[in-house]
């Protein structure tokens, strides 16, 4: 007999379950809170489409590689969609810099690292249109669950059985899955009924600001030239995101402590101000080239959080499964939230594939979840907590890095960032790293890769000028002085409170 699922939340999390235990004969209902797409094309969809429960629906978006080689392989009519509607591939031969393209030679792994890029709201569009043509698929849009049915045995875990929606209707099901993202509560529920459901969260550390943009009639994006259009200045990152149908965003990311800055950038003026201050992105928003065609989105309460459903060997609850920002929350900087959603959904299929035990499934379920996402969120926290110690700095006065912090910024900036865009195989196996289609941390450990960073590290800055990118941008207080805003504010406000 078929087992029927009910799925939480028709976003991007829901949508990649439906896409990934569809073909597998199952009966899946995804329960939307939010109301149905407009009828009518992308940019209907843009203006239009009204998500309460996604607020970086208007943020800038890409599938990472491992996304989009997931689409590719298991559901290639969806990537024609896809394409057809204006998205876009970024292949790995046009991410490489001038001094890889000499000595670039293209192997069959390449056709893997592509990076599918849209507006959000375009992707999820498409998606949803394929997910309901998609047999044993229903979407119930304007459907809110109020809470999960629970049966609460004393010898054995939690097992969940259906959901109640908000007019008091209990739908039953087979398994349930909370794909319904950060603003979930059925965790919570499953805790306070006393489901051991282990929590570790912190602050991501900085808030994002977004602003669109639309290519004028006859023209084109500027060519990638030597001033970057993405990059880290210490106190600031940004980064152009080329989406569908002559439309781009850029985002700029400030730290949580640079409230002065926060509060500036929502005005539309002073963002494309600031931006016009970095070279890398002058070219883009030049008056006869491109229009905005939106506000500033601005985006906080960034929290990366690990939620873990299998306590001391026991799954504290059976028949109920998470993905997504329910189960993993994490910074959008890295671009992995959709690629986490959509690998959990596949490794949800192939863990029902395995056994029908309740208990094992649980147990499985959360071993695949270990191995296959654990480490790229270890690794982000690593680089999360860095980024915020180098924000404090920034705005503490006197401040000397010890010699450790010095040795570990010159490798980083002077060895692996200098190796990675001079040679063309470090690069593959970087962004392979980056793009989730191998251990992140596994291209480093190799020996032979390992001593040609070392190698670029102790040619020193003179040999490898070359390979350095111009300044990004002013330093920050040419840069707050340039938008009006207070340059020392914040470090004050720091200093009183110690």
């Amino acid at each position: 007999m078929s087992e029927r699922v009910l799925v939480i939340g028709a976003g991007m999390a829901g949508l990649c379950t439906a896409l990934a235990l569809a073909p597998t004969g199952r009966e899946v209902v995804l329960l939307e809170r939010d109301p149905s797409p407009p009828p009518g094309d992308a940019d209907e969809a843009f203006r239009d489409w009204n998500r309460r429960g996604v607020g970086h629906l208007r943020h800038s978006h890409a599938f990472l590689a491992r996304l989009r080689s997931l689409i590719r392989d298991e559901h290639r009519p969806l990537l024609d969609d896809l394409l057809a509607s204006g998205c876009r591939e970024i292949t790995f031969a046009e991410m490489l810099t001038d001094l890889h393209k000499p000595r670039y030679q293209p192997k069959p792994i390449d056709a893997d690292m592509v990076v599918l890029t849209s507006r959000r709201t375009t992707l999820e569009l498409i998606m949803r249109r394929y997910v309901e043509r998609l047999p044993g698929v229903s979407i119930r849009p304007e459907t809110f669950v109020r809470e999960l049915v629970v049966e609460t045995p004393a010898d054995r875990p939690l097992a969940v059985t259906g959901v109640r929606l908000e007019d008091g209707e209990v739908l039953s099901a087979d398994l349930v899955v909370d794909a319904a993202g950060r603003t979930s509560g059925a965790c919570e529920q499953l805790r306070a009924l006393g489901a051991p459901i282990a929590e570790v969260s912190e602050s991501a550390g900085i808030l994002y600001f977004t602003r669109h943009y639309r290519l004028r009639p006859g023209q084109a994006e500027p060519p990638r030239g030597k001033n970057p259009a993405s990059g880290d200045m210490g106190y600031m990152k940004f980064g152009v995101f080329p989406a569908d149908n002559g439309c781009f965003s850029i985002t700029i990311c400030v730290p949580e402590i640079e409230f002065e800055m926060r509060k500036a950038i929502l005005d539309p003026e002073v963002f494309d101000r600031l931006c016009r201050e970095i070279p890398g992105l002058v070219p883009w928003l030049e008056p006869e080239r491109t229009e905005g065609v939106s506000k500033v989105f601005g985006m906080g309460d960034l929290h990366s959080r690990w939620r873990d459903l299998v306590t001391d060997g026991k799954p504290a609850v059976t028949g109920f499964f998470a993905l997504g920002d329910g189960l993993v929350r994490t910074n959008p900087l890295y671009g992995r939230g959709c690629s986490f959603a959509a690998v959990s959904a596949y490794q949800l299929r192939d863990t029902l594939a395995e056994s029908a035990d309740p208990a094992a499934r649980a147990l499985r379920y959360h071993e695949r979840i270990q191995a296959e996402i654990r480490p790229y969120y270890d690794n982000m926290l690593e680089q999360d907590r860095a980024a915020v110690r180098r924000a404090r700095q920034t705005l503490t006065p006197g401040y000397k890095p010890s010699f450790r912090s010095r040795m570990t910024k010159s490798f980083l900036e002077d060895g692996l960032n200098i190796a990675v865009r001079s040679d063309p195989e470090l690069m593959r196996e970087a962004l392979r790293s980056f793009h989730m289609l191998e251990h992140p941390s596994a291209w480093l450990r190799r020996p032979k890769n390992l001593a040609k960073v070392m190698g670029y590290w102790a040619k020193g800055k003179r040999a490898n000028a070359a390979a350095y990118p111009p300044k990004l941008g002013p330093e920050r207080e040419a840069l707050y002085t340039a938008l009006g805003v207070s340059p020392t504010a914040d470090i004050e406000r720091l200093a009183a409170e110690g």
